[in-house]
């Protein structure tokens, strides 16, 4: 049994005790995957292609997992990590760079149902911001269990994100602009790797600085 097992374990027979902050962002999440799992069975049902339903509804039992491990952290069950979430990634492996006859819908304000290319969009959106938010949270958990639920949350959620991404790179609903290559060159070259040797580059030429005479004369 590794130290965090241990220190969930006795943290299980005690009843773990909550930061405030961190507990109630935790809430939020809670709140919010519940949110989420019914957008997407709006989704689902509206959804036209069959592999993009397919993705969504894998991704849905996937949220499904998530609200309940949430909920039995918060009732001091512990966090057991599921199975990562496998995108299915082996259709469309190759992502296409650049852009080719980009087209976008002009947006109905009157649609009664949403187009697959919105519903695509609606969930890597989703996910997107899912990422950055649970990984903020993590940032301000101290709880070790918490911290560890939160941050496979942010793990779950970006690989979730590029599953659609690929998808709709695939069909041309995502396309990705792609600069010149001399542009591109241009911008590499104008950064060099610093001349660390051992105490005899950079480390010596910095302490050689501090001890010029316009080093010492700075105000710091």
């Amino acid at each position: 049994m590794n130290r965090t097992q241990q220190q969930q374990q006795g943290q299980q027979q005690q009843g773990m005790r909550f930061g405030a902050h961190e507990f109630l962002v935790t809430q939020e999440t809670i709140r919010s995957k519940g949110a989420d799992i019914e957008l997407y069975g709006i989704l689902i049902s509206q959804c036209q292609d069959a592999h993009l339903r397919d993705i969504l509804s894998n991704q849905q039992r996937r949220m499904v997992q998530g609200y309940q491990q949430c909920l039995a952290v918060l009732n001091n069950q512990g966090f057991t990590p599921q199975v990562p979430h496998t995108p299915q990634t082996n259709v469309y492996e190759n992502i296409n760079i650049g852009l080719n006859n980009p087209q976008f819908p002009t947006p109905n304000p009157q649609a009664n149902r949403l187009s697959d290319q919105s519903i695509a969009t609606i969930a890597l959106n989703l996910h997107k911001f899912g990422a950055i938010s649970c990984m903020n949270f993590t940032l301000e958990c101290a709880n070790p269990v918490l911290r560890q639920f939160h941050a496979t949350s942010a793990n779950t959620c970006q690989e979730m994100a590029y599953e659609l991404f690929q998808f709709a790179n695939y069909q041309g609903m995502y396309q990705v602009p792609q600069l010149a290559d001399h542009t591109m060159q241009t911008m590499v070259q104008a950064f060099s790797a610093p001349g660390y040797g051992g105490g005899q580059g950079y480390g010596a030429q910095q302490q050689q600085g501090y001890n010029s005479p316009m080093a010492l004369n700075r105000n710091f």
